[in-house]
């Protein structure tokens, strides 16, 4: 695939703003049924919106993490589940292209492939002769029952040696699905448990976790040489932002039309209440898409130059993941409060929207307040308390 077939960032985005009246119809089907709806998942294949961290040489579009940010901005803002499910494939797609040729090979041979995964090491790997045999169950599979892989971490025990975190591709045809999900936030993104049995993987398909969190697999572009928590976090971010965007659309939209009820405002629009709080909320707003846009570009800066990361570059991008979520939040729940009592009905967009962004910052790797904390200990001087930065 030659540069010219690559959509500029403005085109992918346009496409995905196109599919919103889409999104918007089947998110009310989405949270009843716990799963992303069958025609978005589509949708977004037909916007491209699979190719993004897909290598050009499979036809991908090898996109930027600024991309990805305004993207998932505007699939976000229509929808937060479909918009979460799609930012997470980006991520274990990245981590897919840390394996070798061959089993890009296989992984990419199918088109539009869906990779779902986790960074949870909650299963145990035993070597055996060609590979290892994996046992174990991972929680919160965002994605699963639309992907045909899932990338896994589990724990090696080896004959000899402490025992060391691996990270491996396993055909999700291979694991048994769980349906589990019946959550009060976040409920259309399908993230059931997935469980190994007894499950071969060869070893082509399995690498030390260390090796990937650094960056250091076999990807020859690029944008696959990054370390992953970094790559991760810009992936993430422009769904918050997008919820919160949307948020704010729709508290606007229904404006007009309503008063505050026991007192003299016909129309809320009216009180200096509301025009506080709309101030408020959209001055977040404004405060997360500028930490995702900052953490974005400091992935695509150091990916473009190659230059090593400073530890205190990659505290600063978990910072500015927790900001993201931390102020997405605030923003929405300073509308959502505004909203009245009628805004607890299903049909209004608001309170499916609350309940997301509650689910998002309680999230292990994107509590505000975890990301901040190990923030502040690398300011400290202090060395990080996880390797997952």
């Amino acid at each position: 695939m030659s540069s010219t077939d690559v959509p500029t960032r403005e085109e992918l985005v346009r496409r995905v703003a196109d599919l919103a009246p889409a999104l918007k119809k089947h998110s009310n089907w989405s949270e009843q049924n716990r799963r992303v709806h069958e025609e978005s998942i589509e949708a977004l294949a037909d916007a491209g919106v699979f190719k993004l961290r897909r290598p050009k040489r499979y036809g991908g579009y090898e996109a930027d993490t600024r991309t990805l940010v305004d993207v998932a901005t505007e699939i976000g803002r229509a929808d937060g589940s479909t918009s979460w499910v799609a930012s997470v494939y980006w991520i274990p797609t990245w981590m897919a292209c840390q394996f070798p040729e061959a089993v890009q090979d296989e992984v990419f041979s199918t088109p539009d492939v869906r990779v779902c995964g986790t960074l949870s090491p909650s299963a145990m790997a035993a070597p055996v002769d060609g590979g290892v045999v994996v046992n174990g169950k991972w929680g919160f599979i965002s994605g699963a029952l639309h992907a045909q892989w899932q990338e896994i971490i589990a724990i090696l025990v080896p004959p000899e040696g402490e025992p060391y975190p691996i990270m491996a591709l396993v055909p999700i045809s291979d694991l048994l699905i769980v349906d589990d999900w019946d959550t009060s936030g976040l409920r259309g993104t399908g993230s059931v448990s997935t469980v190994a049995q007894d499950v071969f993987i060869p070893a082509e398909r399995v690498l030390p976790l260390p090796a990937v969190l650094e960056g250091q697999g076999a990807a020859s572009a690029s944008i696959y040489r990054a370390p992953l928590l970094p790559v991760a976090s810009a992936s993430s971010v422009g769904t918050l932002v997008g919820m919160a965007k949307g948020a704010q659309d729709t508290f606007l939209k229904r404006l007009p039309d309503r008063k505050i009820t026991y007192t003299a405002y016909d129309s809320q629009r009216e009180a200096p209440i509301t025009h506080h709080q709309v101030a408020e909320s959209a001055l977040k707003i404004d405060e997360a898409e500028f930490h995702a846009h900052r953490l974005s570009t400091l992935v695509d800066t150091k990916t473009a130059d190659g230059t090593p990361w400073k530890l205190e570059e990659r505290a600063i991008a978990r910072a500015d993941l927790g900001a993201v979520v931390r102020l997405a939040k605030e923003g929405i729940d300073i509308l959502a409060s505004a909203s009245g009592g009628s805004s607890i009905y299903h049909g209004i967009p608001i309170q499916r929207i609350a309940r997301d962004v509650a689910a998002v910052n309680l999230h292990a790797l994107m509590h505000p307040n975890t990301n901040t904390e190990l923030y502040g200990r690398v300011l400290c001087g202090l060395e990080p308390n996880t390797l997952y930065i």
